[in-house]
């Protein structure tokens, strides 16, 4: 994938040439990133292109964790919610 699909916007670009970026910045602007992407565009192929070309060069940059986070499945919940996790026997 080429950088130009992968960052159609140039935001994480931008993001990693602003000095004294917060962790919570380059949160949001992910989330800005996310958003802006093509419909039908692969984002596991987009955020492994944007590690490549920045997070490898960069791993102390809060970008670097925030895209590689971003590439980590979550977890399973733990419980159920609701009267079924309540009440014994209704699962």
């Amino acid at each position: 994938m080429r950088l130009t699909e992968a960052d159609p916007k140039g935001l994480v670009r931008e993001s990693y040439a602003i000095e004294g970026i917060t962790p919570g910045e380059c949160r949001s602007i992910f989330m800005d990133w996310a958003l802006s992407l093509p419909v039908g565009l692969s984002t596991p192929d987009a955020l492994r292109a944007l590690i490549a070309h920045y997070a490898l060069d960069l791993p102390d940059h809060p970008m670097s964790q925030v895209l590689s986070d971003a590439l980590t499945a979550p977890e399973q919940p733990r419980r159920r919610g609701g009267r079924a996790a309540r009440v014994p026997g209704q699962a």
